[in-house]
């Protein structure tokens, strides 16, 4: 007997009954980055492995453990994308969209880790990416945390809050650097096997440990704040008295580090206590030094990245009213005059409603066995045709889910009625 083919671990379909939540979310977001005058770019899921290595940083656990990499034919080492900002960069110096020039860019589709699955963590997941080029100030980064502070707003979403952080400079965060190595190097019998590991190459990713036996250590390690110049400090206190304008609760996190090595500076994250250890539903930051890292003049940057199956989980857990996307119309027919002039009326119909949901019957079956179908499929009106029916070009108009009476409308008649009954609040 051959194996039954089924999906790859860590790689989940998604049903039609659960697309609802994902169209609302969809169109949500993309109203939102409008309102606020982002344009949207589409990414190749694939990229030379090169550019998340310079990117993303070797020196992380995307890179050294999580990518998905194999060499083409043409022997050229190809990753599939595990984040979205490297490649919005590429695109960005690759086609001169950010020579002397700003850019408010938006991006939505899947992305690929190998990392070990569990609830709100699959191998291949789904991120918008939010990213703004050429604006140096907080105000940019004041403005993303408010646009996706409205989008959870406007989805209904509750109970969600914000850390945020400063990572400083480069320069500033070397000093930094040196000194977290003093500090875990002292300590070194009390890291575990991954902080060991990343001690010499990059012990900020310490500060990012999950682990909670390394809690208390971490918490007595120096702080980053003590190490800003001037600048960052102030490009920090900005940050924060614009958060607040906004009426934005918000706290401060110094140990909040993000785990990829571009930014620099602001690092920020909307968190929940609705979905278990995923709980990071939104993180974003400043990557000033990414775009002249990867071959582009020295541009400044931030943005950030939204999970769409956590906060798809988080509407269905909180019950957000979702986009209908059932049929509103059902058309049943029988009879060999009238099933041939179904697929013309159907487009008619379309044309006349532009945004009519309309479904055909197909595949023959009794006028009994195609209402049942009907009823199934969710749709508020039957419209029935028959041979009768296209001998004097009428159309019957059955409501299925109120107890209105089947009417008979002339086919020119038909689309301003269907679209008053729908119109019509009942059923």
């Amino acid at each position: 007997m051959s194996q039954r083919i089924q999906s790859i671990r860590g790689m989940q379909d998604v049903l039609p009954a659960e697309n609802a939540l994902w169209h609302t979310l969809e169109r949500t977001a993309a109203d939102v980055f409008a309102a606020y005058g982002y344009e949207q770019i589409r990414l190749p899921i694939m990229e030379r492995t090169g550019l998340f290595e310079r990117g993303v940083g070797e020196v992380t656990d995307i890179v050294e453990k999580e990518l998905y990499t194999f060499e083409d034919r043409g022997g050229e080492s190809i990753s599939l994308r595990p984040e979205g900002t490297a490649g919005a960069v590429r695109a960005g110096v690759q086609h001169g969209l950010l020579h002397n020039a700003t850019q408010r860019l938006w991006y939505v589709g899947p992305m690929f880790r190998y990392e070990r699955p569990q609830k709100g963590r699959q191998r291949q997941f789904h991120q918008f990416g939010v990213e703004a080029f050429g604006q140096t100030g907080p105000d940019v980064d004041i403005e993303q945390i408010a646009m996706s502070s409205r989008l959870f707003k406007r989805l209904g979403i509750s109970g969600l809050r914000l850390e945020i952080n400063t990572l400083g400079t480069p320069v500033e965060r070397a000093t930094y650097r040196d000194a977290l190595h003093a500090y875990f190097s002292a300590h070194h019998d009390s890291l575990d096997a991954d902080s060991q590991r990343r001690l010499d190459r990059n012990p900020l990713r310490i500060l990012d440990s999950k682990n909670p036996e390394m809690a208390e250590l971490i918490a007595s390690a120096p702080s980053l704040t003590d190490y800003l110049g001037a600048e960052s400090a102030a490009h920090f206190q900005g940050l924060c008295n614009g958060i607040k304008a906004l009426g934005i609760d918000y706290t401060i996190n110094p140990r909040l580090v993000r785990g990829l090595d571009y930014y620099t500076r602001t690092v920020f994250e909307w968190l929940t206590d609705d979905l278990g250890a995923q709980n990071a539903v939104c993180s974003g930051g400043r990557f000033d030094g990414l775009v002249s890292q990867l071959g582009g003049s020295d541009t400044p940057a931030t943005g950030f990245a939204m999970g769409v199956e956590r906060v798809v989980a988080l509407m269905e857990s909180q019950g957000v009213p979702l986009d209908d996307l059932a049929p509103q119309a059902y058309l049943v027919h029988t009879g060999n005059t009238a099933s041939a002039r179904v697929p013309a009326l159907a487009e008619q119909l379309r044309d006349a409603l532009p945004e009519l949901r309309l479904r055909v019957h197909a595949g023959g079956g009794s006028f009994k066995s195609q209402f049942k179908k009907a009823d199934k499929s969710g749709a508020r009106l039957a419209l029935v045709f028959g041979d009768d029916e296209a001998a004097d070009d009428t159309l019957q108009i059955k409501p299925l889910t109120d107890d209105r009476t089947q009417e008979r409308v002339g086919l020119s008649e038909a689309p301003a009625r269907i679209a008053a009954l729908l119109a019509d609040g009942r059923g």
